[in-house]
């Protein structure tokens, strides 16, 4: 935890802020020796983010008082349109996803995810999963996660608003003739299919709608390595 982020709830008054969620106590209790006085990095989900200090510490809760504004990390111009993964890796992803900065994330359906994952309570999880990511990056801002159980209305109706020639959108294809492009110097949109891979009417359906499918090589990689790959490529 790199940056303690309240909800607005927390706040007494423009002042004071309180520390009150067991988690975060917890955390704090075993990783920081915090006495009165002391400096800690605090953010409110949403808002600004500050160096505080210890006003007033108990079993209960901590408040602390801001003394010093600190920059929220910018985002990456980037909308994540992912298919939904296996529950546990679904987890890893977002708090990834997050920490890296993505702006929006879209979990999509497609051929072979398997319609039991759109059942599962990770995904009434997500909220957590972000605080998490956002914590880890010093962060303030959630991206806007949205869920489409169905792949043909996504990519006929949704898809095509989101892209611009300004604003493209590449497909993650291993066996595209196009490679992934490389740092790059505006905004896109991100679409990686499930573990098994986009199926040819998927991709063709995709490419249709105006995405350019766009290969990173020739290995088959996991999700979540696809993911950190090909931000970490485009955005350098």
């Amino acid at each position: 935890m790199n940056i303690v982020l309240l909800e607005p709830g927390q706040m007494v008054n423009n002042a004071v802020w309180q520390i009150d969620r067991p988690r975060q106590l917890q955390h704090l209790r075993q990783h920081l020796d915090l006495k009165v006085g002391e400096r800690l990095k605090v953010g409110i989900r949403q808002g600004p983010r500050y160096v505080t200090e210890v006003l007033e510490m108990s079993e209960q809760r901590i408040l602390v008082k801001p003394v010093q504004p600190e920059m929220v990390p910018e985002k990456l111009p980037v909308h994540l349109i992912l298919a939904l993964p296996r529950p546990k890796v679904l987890r890893r992803i977002i708090m990834d996803a997050v920490t890296i900065g993505v702006e929006r994330i879209s979990l999509i359906h497609s051929y072979r995810v398997d319609k039991s994952y759109w059942q599962t309570p990770f995904l009434q999880q997500l909220d957590e999963y972000v605080t998490l990511g956002l914590e880890q990056a010093g962060d303030t801002i959630p991206p806007d996660i949205q869920l489409y159980k169905r792949f043909k209305p996504f990519v006929e109706d949704v898809l095509p608003a989101w892209i611009t020639a300004e604003r493209p959108a590449y497909v993650a294809h291993p066996y595209a003739a196009q490679q992934m492009p490389y740092a790059i110097q505006h905004g896109c949109s991100l679409v990686i299919g499930p573990e098994g891979g986009f199926i040819p009417y998927e991709v063709d359906l995709l490419k249709k709608n105006g995405c350019q499918a766009m290969s990173i090589g020739n290995r088959i990689l996991r999700t979540e390595t696809a993911v950190s790959n090909i931000l970490g490529r485009l955005f350098v």
